[in-house]
Order: structure tokens, then C-alpha cells, then sequence
């Protein structure tokens, strides 16, 4: 469907979005209780038996023997693992054509409360896409990178991309310049960052640098490729003190581009942990080092990477799958729970270190890139008034047993569960908003 820009219809000019505090109250009026897990929560320095109360989408109360209400719902965790919610910064969600399986829903049953999908080719309309998605239900936080090239491919000068991606931009402007449909001006800035693909586009050195400019002025994450050593390199040296994320760090290590270990070297000696970042695929991180349908880390370079994370040179864990789907990446979500437990076993890092490399420290990253403290008051950890985003694990099968999202639960033991198909947001700069509105847009005229 094509919409001719005119004057912007009633519907999208109405568009709203409720960051960061309003979520639709559960039905039941008592509380849902999580009893007799082992809470491990880093950022509040705690690992010991405790119940977590949640209530209308938050946490209410963290502490031993909450006595339940007749009304109240309790979920028994006796055995098992209580984590803030997973967090993967780093989830391809319904790339092009992924008809063989839903990455979403997947993501999921295993546990992952929030995913950031990182498309290459991504374009301005991703995000009013994914909005829709989440207008029509999906059951986790959801969030998209626009890929570094169409983001340069308009008639948008640097300027007035910043200005874009800070709601400043006129319509006007946007409809001139960027495209005449109003949907997509109305959404274009609900996004987390922009990504760079060296295997999709390579970019001249002044269309790298004006990405940095955009990204480190609107409050972007600005994410690269580093399966290649030498473009991680150059993206480094035209950073020039910007921000960078270097994606997969691990891929780096697997001898598609160079040697595997010296690949490894090389881009691990880049990171300085405060402009320039990394994260590792948790598939990578397991004893067979990867997927087999995707590719594998070099022993000695697996070695390398155990000690950044022992030295807390690289501090998150991504899945960067799902495996079955057609745009796979290098992993699956199912590793997540699998690469923090496999961690503490082989006492790489403690248990409530390896569960910060997919709750807290990608959250802390995400509210420092942004400048939006949103991220660390509200997720990432399970104190009282954040958003009741929790994963509950099995030590021994690696599992997740419970997935809970905003405060209503939406996966049990490897099922879906329908009550939680409306618990997703879309995930932005800006926050978090349970409605966007574009997904109504044909279902209502106003």
C-alpha cells in the first residue's frame, strides 16, 4: 500500500506513545508470586533463596516468605534459578524472509524478556513495522537497528538525522527528503541504533564518519561488523573517540577473514570498555564453540575470549539467531541460559557475573549510549518498582521454565502462553511503549 503525503491522515497524526510507566494491569487483582527460587541479581548484589512479589507489571516486594493471598497466583521456583529477564542486544527478529520459524516467539519460550534486532538493510519503515507487531500482540520487548545505509540514503543531511532521531525534525522536511509516507515519519525515530554490515555495504570513509556524528549526537548505539579483523580495525580508527559497538566479537575469532587467533587478538586489543565495547555469542562461549550450522571459534581463540570475560574487558552476551531461520545468525537463544551456566561450571565467572552479561550489563550499556536512565531504573535487575521482566531457570536442563514479561508470564516450560501474547513493547531510544498505534490503523477510521 502506498500513502501519497498530503496533509497527515487523523489516525497517524494521533499516533502516541507511553513510555516507561503505564502497562495494562493484569486481570487478576491479587499478586503473582515467585517462591522459594534462588534469586540472582546482580546489579543488587544478591544470590540467595527469595520470594519476588509482582504486581500491575512490576515488582513489589523482594524478600523470604511473602505470605500468599487466596487471590494471589504462586509459581514455585524451589530448584531453580530467579534472574532479571534476559536481555539480547543482539537478536535478528524477522529478517526479510524468515518463514520457517518465529525468532520472536522462540526467543521467547527461552527465556529472552527484550531483543534488539539488528538489520543491515533496514530501513526507515522498521520501525512502524515492528510496531504493528507489537500493536497486535507479540509476547517480548522488541527493538530494531536501522541499517547504517538506508539510514545515509536520503536526501537527510547529517543535521537533520540528529534532529530526526530527537523528534525535532519537521514534517515538512521529512516528507521532502526522506519519503512521503506519513507512517513512517510519524515512527522513523523509535529506534535503538544504527548497524554497520561489511558484508552487506562497504561504506567510504565520510559516510562512516557522518554515522558517528549522527549516533553519538541523537544518543544512538552505533553497532559494527567484526567478523572481519581489518574492517573492526578501520571502524575503530574512524571512531575518533565515538562510540562503538563491536558486534560478535567472537566471529572474529572463527579464521573466516584471518587467522582465528590472531583475529581474536586483534579485536579484543581494540576494546577499551568505555567507547568501544564488545559482546560475544553465546553459542561460542559453549564447549563446541558453535553452532553447526553456523560457524565455530578457534579453541585457542574460545581461550582468548574466556579471559576478556574474566578480566571484564568484554561484558555481554548475545545469541545473534535464530539458527532455523532463513537470515540465521551465528547462534540460537536456546544457548543463552546454556552459556551463563557452562560459565560459572567452568568457573570462568561466577554465577551472578555470567547473569549479568545478559541482564544488567547490556541494560547499563543501553542507558549510557541513549543518556536515557529508563534502561537501568527499570530493567536488568529485579529491585522493588522495576518492570516485572523475569526469567526463571533450571540449572540442570539449562531451560528456561518461566519467561515473564511485564509483569504477566509468557512462557512454561518450552509453551507459549496466550495471556502473555500482549506483553511486548516496542523498545526505542525514547523507552518503552505498549502501543504505537500503527497496527490499528486498519482496523479503525477516526
Amino acid at each position: 500500500m502506498t500513502y501519497a503525503y498530503q496533509k497527515p491522515i487523523n489516525s497517524i497524526a494521533k499516533l502516541k506513545y507511553s513510555f516507561s510507566t503505564e502497562f495494562p494491569a493484569n486481570n487478576n487483582p491479587g499478586k503473582l508470586l515467585l517462591t522459594g527460587g534462588r534469586l540472582v541479581d546482580p546489579q543488587n548484589k544478591l544470590d540467595r533463596v527469595m520470594d519476588v512479589a509482582i504486581q500491575d507489571g512490576r515488582v513489589i516486594e523482594v524478600s523470604e516468605n511473602i505470605p500468599a493471598n487466596k487471590s494471589d497466583r504462586v509459581l514455585d521456583c524451589a530448584g531453580l534459578v530467579v534472574m532479571p529477564g534476559l536481555v539480547d542486544m543482539h537478536l535478528h527478529l524477522g529478517d526479510l524472509f524468515d518463514i520457517y520459524e518465529s525468532p520472536l516467539f522462540k526467543a521467547a519460550v527461552d527465556g529472552v524478556t527484550l531483543g534488539l534486532s539488528p538489520g543491515a538493510g533496514n530501513t526507515f519503515m522498521a520501525p512502524s513495522l515492528l510496531g504493528a507487531e507489537v500493536d497486535r500482540g507479540l509476547p517480548l520487548n522488541v527493538g530494531v537497528y536501522l541499517g547504517a545505509a538506508a539510514v545515509l540514503s536520503t536526501q537527510l543531511d547529517a543535521n537533520q538525522l540528529i534532529a530526526l532521531f530527537r523528534k525535532e525534525l519537521d514534517d515538512g522536511t521529512m516528507s521532502q527528503k526522506m519519503t512521503r509516507n506519513a507512517i513512517t515519519n510519524s515512527t522513523a525515530h523509535l529506534t535503538v541504533g544504527i548497524k554497520d554490515h561489511m558484508g552487506h555495504f562497504i561504506m567510504s570513509d565520510e559516510a562512516i564518519d557522518s554515522l558517528f556524528t549522527i549516533t553519538s549526537k541523537a544518543g544512538l548505539i552505533y553497532m559494527s561488523h567484526t567478523q572481519d579483523p581489518e574492517h573492526a580495525t578501520r571502524m575503530v580508527g574512524l571512531s575518533k573517540g565515538r562510540p562503538l559497538h563491536l558486534a560478535h566479537a567472537t566471529a572474529a575469532g572463527c579464521g573466516t577473514h584471518a587467522d582465528g587467533v590472531e583475529g581474536m587478538r586483534e579485536v579484543l586489543s581494540l576494546v577499551d570498555g568505555e567507547n568501544i565495547t564488545a559482546e560475544f555469542v553465546s553459542s561460542m562461549l559453549l564447549p563446541n564453540r558453535g553452532r553447526r550450522d553456523g560457524l565455530k571459534l578457534a579453541p585457542k581463540a574460545q581461550e582468548l575470549a574466556y579471559r576478556a570475560l574474566q578480566d571484564g574487558k568484554v561484558k555481554v552476551i548475545i545469541s545473534d539467531g535464530q539458527s532455523g531461520s532463513t537470515m540465521k545468525g551465528f547462534g540460537n537463544t536456546a544457548d543463552n541460559l546454556p552459556s551463563i551456566f557452562t560459565l560459572e561450571k567452568l568457573g570462568i565467572l561466577p554465577l551472578i557475573d555470567a547473569v549479568a552479561a545478559l541482564t544488567w550489563n547490556p541494560v547499563q550499556l543501553l542507558s549510557k549510549r541513549t543518556g536515557n536512565p529508563f534502561f537501568e531504573d527499570n530493567l536488568g535487575h529485579l529491585g522493588k518498582g522495576a518492570l516485572a521482566n523475569v526469567t526463571v531457570a533450571d540449572s540442570l536442563s539449562q531451560s528456561a521454565i518461566y519467561t515473564i514479561v511485564n509483569g504477566l508470564p509468557v512462557a512454561f516450560e518450552g509453551n507459549l502462553i496466550r495471556e502473555g501474547f500482549s506483553a511486548g513493547c516496542l523498545v526505542s531510544r525514547d523507552g518503552f511503549s505498549h502501543r504505537v498505534g500503527v497496527g490499528d490503523l486498519a482496523l479503525y477510521k477516526s
